[in-house]
């Protein structure tokens, strides 16, 4: 039986989620809505192709990877309690093109990015 490293858990995750946040910067300049779901801008297209690189490389160096982790959980988190906040949510509406799907999926982003840099444990595997 192969015993998984914690580090490769957190190293793992952090690498999928900066290649998705890539790939939803580059999808979102030809394809908008994404998904049909979630409304873009140029902005926030400009901010997850420079966030998602930010995130693969820190993810890259093993030890950073659970810091990564738990500052990708609160960037998602903070970003989807501010839309709920009367002028705030306009504001990011207005400059991101951030809209209530959008914030539903930071903020899950969010819970899930704390629970794995919080929730796996050393010597776990």
């Amino acid at each position: 039986m192969e015993v998984i490293r914690i580090a490769d858990v957190q190293k793992t995750y952090a690498l999928v989620l900066g290649a998705v946040l890539v790939l939803l910067g580059l999808v979102g300049f030809v394809n908008n809505p994404v998904l049909g779901l979630f409304g873009v801008n140029a902005l926030q297209n400009v901010v997850h192709l420079l966030g998602g690189a930010a995130v693969i490389w820190f993810g890259y160096k093993g030890g950073a990877a659970k810091a990564t982790n738990m500052w990708l959980g609160v960037a998602g988190l903070v970003l989807g309690v501010l839309w709920f906040i009367p002028g705030v949510g306009g504001l990011l509406a207005q400059f991101f093109g951030i809209d209530a799907n959008i914030t539903y999926l930071h903020l899950a982003v969010g819970a899930v990015s704390l629970g794995v840099s919080y929730g796996v444990k050393e010597g776990a595997a």
